[in-house]
């Protein structure tokens, strides 16, 4: 299923605490730091300097370190990988996939029972037609593996051989219903159940150890190993929590025309995470995947799965006001209106922008088209400030100074974000999402190319003159139905979902570490809101709320993943 369908098809998250965060395994023999903590030479006489020690530096310590130190802040996005699938046995993490026993990991159907084997692949792992890679053919609509046991296994071809980065695997579900009946409670035993894609959401790639450049980069800097996607569900939802830790609101959908998009689940209780199974729909994950009817809205009007945006570029434009989204549409949101972080940065005067990749270019090939191009080059649903008013058509000097142009491919000829960063131009906080056949969503996106793309991206920043004062966040918006074993911790009703690879990369990086903070996407902004001294957004003071109330921690802020000389 592609993010298009994310709003026809993701037990509350249990573990309401994740190994302690203050540990941190460091890699290749670097010291043990803890949280905050700085080297400075300390100790000695004033002629004769000691040696430099660790210490724990106060808040404000910290704050004004942040705030002297770190004048970039850049978020690449990616899509669409847990943790497992990318990074399962990467040196250091706290919980390898290697290391897990049966109950750890096996699967239930949707009865409950224990499932002996994994469902086949329904509709097989490649289902763009046949595509050639390195002189292989990887065949359409086939199961390379089959009778596989009820287990995690390694990705292969026809041939036996690591099924290449290089493959456009079919796409698998990632929806905010099925997400949380996956997770089932924390357990994460029905992925296999709620899926479309049978036993395919159990596999991962063994061979991104010496094959994944992001593994190189993550063994410099900083993995963090317990971060989770901010919202249940999919992409759409979670460029949205990445912005304004907050989800869209319909207002009186239920007397409007997206009344259509409204989901029927269990109960009559619009909380109930337990979406409702058409009569149709196979009672076993053994003899075909789960059938649903539309799930959009929430029966209390959220907007959880994917809905188009209320301006052009979305899904059919407007005859009479082009750069509107045709009216009476139950597909389209309604513009929204509520404080994202952006508005936060500009209450400061701080810069920002979102850089788009694609973005023009639909704008221009399209002038005079009804609809947009399919994907992979665009997707209307990834460019989250284009629901709000306040970049919205009615306020173009703004609109044009926040969205930007993140340009194609490679090169910063062509690419406008990589052409800022060797300018040195970028504002202070960046958002770059990389254009869709370069950003590793499965179904219309291989990995090696986003990975290739994502990692020249990086280089290009460590050349830029502002490179020097900044923090660089490397992760996906969700994990694109692809199990993980790791419980999210409890949050509020919209979150945490699935733990999700991110990476943190700058001089202030604690290099080769693996950080065991908890986060979620949320914690991005939190890093934004105190480097820049901004008030903290409703959606961040809600999950805080959710958690304090509960005796937990707060999410982290990302701060563990630097250090700073005083």
């Amino acid at each position: 299923m592609t993010d298009e369908t994310e709003d026809q098809n993701a037990s509350k998250n249990a573990s309401d605490t994740l190994p302690d965060s203050s540990r941190r395994r460091f890699l290749g023999g670097v010291a043990v730091l803890g949280a905050g903590a700085t080297l400075s030479a300390c100790g000695g006489t004033a002629d004769q300097p000691g040696p430099a020690v660790d210490r724990e530096l106060s808040p404000a310590e910290l704050d004004k370190a942040l705030h002297d130190n770190v004048k970039n802040v850049v978020v690449i996005y990616g899509e669409n990988r847990s943790f497992n699938n990318l990074f399962a046995d990467f040196p250091g993490v706290e919980s390898p996939l290697s290391a897990l026993k049966p109950a750890d990991y096996q699967q239930h159907d949707r009865d409950g029972s224990l499932l002996d084997t994994l469902p086949e692949v329904w509709g097989g792992v490649n289902q763009l037609g046949p595509q050639t890679i390195d002189g292989v053919i990887y065949p359409s609509a086939t199961q390379y593996q089959e009778h596989l046991p009820n287990a995690p296994f390694a990705l292969k071809g026809p041939d036996g051989e690591d099924l290449p980065l290089a493959l456009v695997t079919r796409d698998l579900w990632h929806v905010f219903y099925q997400n949380q009946m996956q997770i089932n409670g924390g357990k994460n035993d029905r992925f296999v159940a709620w899926a479309d894609s049978g036993g395919l959401t159990f596999g991962h790639y063994p061979q991104t150890r010496y094959s994944l450049r992001l593994w190189d980069v993550a063994k410099e800097f900083v993995l963090c190993d317990n971060f989770f996607q901010g919202a249940f569900g999919g992409s759409y939802l979670n460029h949205q929590y990445l912005i304004s830790a907050q989800v869209p609101f319909y207002p009186d959908a239920a007397n409007s025309v997206a009344k259509s998009q409204m989901a029927t689940l269990q109960s009559d209780d619009p909380t109930d995470t337990r979406l409702k199974p058409l009569d149709k729909s196979p009672a076993s994950a053994m003899t075909g995947p789960p059938q649903f009817g539309p799930s959009a809205l929430t029966p209390d009007g959220y907007a959880v799965n994917t809905m188009a945006p209320p301006y052009w570029p979305t899904w059919i434009r407007d005859p009479e006001r082009p750069d509107y989204a045709k009216p009476d549409l139950p597909s389209v949101l309604v513009p929204q209106s509520h404080e994202h972080i952006g508005d936060k940065l500009s209450k400061k005067n701080v810069d920002w922008a979102w850089y788009g990749g694609a973005w023009q270019a639909t704008i221009e090939e399209h002038k005079d088209s009804a609809a947009i191009p399919k994907i992979p080059s665009f997707q209307y649903h990834h460019q989250p400030f284009n629901y709000f008013k306040q970049q919205g058509p009615e306020n173009p000097v703004e609109r044009k100074k926040r969205l930007r142009d993140g340009g194609l491919g490679d090169e910063p000829s062509t690419n406008h974000f990589m052409a800022d960063a060797q300018a040195g131009t970028l504002p202070a906080v960046s958002f770059y999402k990389p254009q869709g056949n370069l950003n590793m969503h499965a179904g219309y996106a291989d990995v090696a190319s986003g990975d290739r793309h994502i990692t020249r991206t990086l280089k290009m920043l460590q050349e830029s003159p502002q490179w020097k004062n900044m923090v660089v966040i490397i992760t996906v918006d969700e994990n694109g139905g692809w199990w993980d074993h790791v419980a999210p911790p409890k949050g509020d009703r919209w979150g945490p979902g699935t733990r999700i690879p991110a990476l943190v990369i700058s001089p202030f990086a604690r290099k080769g570490t693996v950080d065991h903070t908890v986060y979620d996407t949320a914690s991005i902004l939190r890093l934004i809101t105190r480097v820049f001294q901004l008030e903290k957004l409703d959606g961040i003071k809600l999950r805080d709320e959710s958690m304090v109330a509960r005796g937990q921690k707060p999410m982290g802020d990302l701060t563990n993943a630097l250090h700073f000389k005083v």
